[in-house]
């Protein structure tokens, strides 16, 4: 038996060194190699594909703090403006199932003085009738309703700081039937504030003598957003600078009351402006569009359109200077002139003594 192992042994050794052998062998791992090769060239196919990303905008530029806070002050120097608007509602109610109900574009004339005066009058295009006139004297807001059937005319006067229920076409709260179109944009009007529009196109100063005790933070963020230029429909990443207005508490925290943004592709340009509760909850979100010279000696850059969104009230507003050349800059104009009168003897809405009236 161990001969015949040993000759068993000495037959496979021979064999291994035969050519045949060696072909075969040779043969099996050509194939093997080939195999592995296969499936790693499968697996690189599968994992490591080439795809689209959104460009990335340059060039970025660079800023500190300080100047940030100047490009504010900047916007907020100027002390008054008067000048004729587009101006497009849109009412937001339904955003959360998403549906908007956006107006027709309306022309307008629109006063802004500091620190918080604005009458705004709102006109049909082409035939110049008046749909609406809004003032705010810095405390108290009017709007007179003037568009329509006699039913939906009415002349709205409440506080600026005060919280309302939304009202439907007819002066109350929570109406039951469902408005007509002419209702609908009744009530878009009578709820909007003017002195929404202060705040937005009146930027308050960063000043730390009118407010002491805030601080200011800078930070860095990108954003993917749409291409820009006409007819693209790619998407592309965006630089912007953030500078945060926070208000210290007694506990060690703080909260945040305003955020500006900061576009930085080929410049810096102030492009938004968020303001929020002592709760943090967003009030206001408005954006700034395309910086044209304005005034008749054309000295001073400001945005031509500005997009108010009010999420709480649930309305959006754009305005769009229609000659920025054409806006007079700087003039004074009597407190008076930023207080509506119900010249027109319309229904009054006093929104105040409806909140300290009794619940029926």
């Amino acid at each position: 038996m161990p001969a015949l192992r040993l000759s068993a042994g000495l037959n496979c050794i021979l064999m291994r060194n035969s050519p045949v052998f060696q072909l075969a062998f040779s043969g099996r791992l050509a194939i093997s190699l080939t195999f592995a090769i296969l499936i790693v060239a499968a697996s690189a196919c599968s994992t490591h594909k080439t795809v689209a990303v959104p460009k990335a905008l340059t060039p970025l530029s660079d800023s500190s703090t300080a100047q940030l806070i100047a490009e504010v002050n900047r916007f907020a120097a100027v002390h008054s403006l008067h000048g004729k608007v587009d101006i497009q509602f849109e009412d937001t109610s339904f955003a959360t199932s998403g549906v908007a109900e956006k107006y027709r574009t309306a022309d307008g004339t629109i006063t802004l003085q500091r620190p918080g005066k604005v009458y705004l009058v709102i006109q049909v295009p082409l035939i110049a009738a008046d749909v609406a006139q809004m003032t705010s004297d810095g405390e108290h807001f009017r709007v007179a309703i003037l568009k329509g059937d006699e039913k939906y005319q009415r002349f709205v006067r409440g506080t600026n700081n005060a919280m309302y229920a939304k009202l439907e076409s007819d002066g109350t709260a929570d109406a039951k039937t469902k408005p007509t179109k002419e209702a609908q944009t009744v009530s878009t009007l009578s709820n909007l504030r003017p002195q929404h529009l202060t705040d937005a196109m009146l930027i308050r100063p960063v000043d730390g003598t009118a407010a002491p005790g805030l601080v200011y933070a800078q930070t860095e963020f990108f954003q993917e957003e749409n291409d820009p230029s006409p007819g693209s429909k790619k998407r592309v990443v965006r630089g912007y600078y953030f500078l945060d207005e926070l208000q210290p508490t007694a506990n060690g925290t703080a909260h945040l009351l305003r955020r500006f943004w900061f576009d930085r592709v080929n410049g810096i340009r102030l492009a938004r402006l968020q303001t929020f509760d002592e709760h943090g909850v967003l009030i206001t979100d408005v954006s700034y569009g395309e910086v044209k010279k304005f005034g008749e000696e054309q000295k001073l850059q400001l945005p031509s359109r500005i997009d108010l969104t009010r999420p709480q009230d649930r309305y959006r507003i754009t305005i769009t200077y229609q000659s920025p050349e054409s806006v007079k800059l700087d003039q004074d104009y009597p407190p008076d002139a930023f207080v509506l009168t119900n010249r027109w003897q319309l229904k009054e809405v006093d929104l105040d003594a409806q909140k300290k009236s009794p619940p029926q």
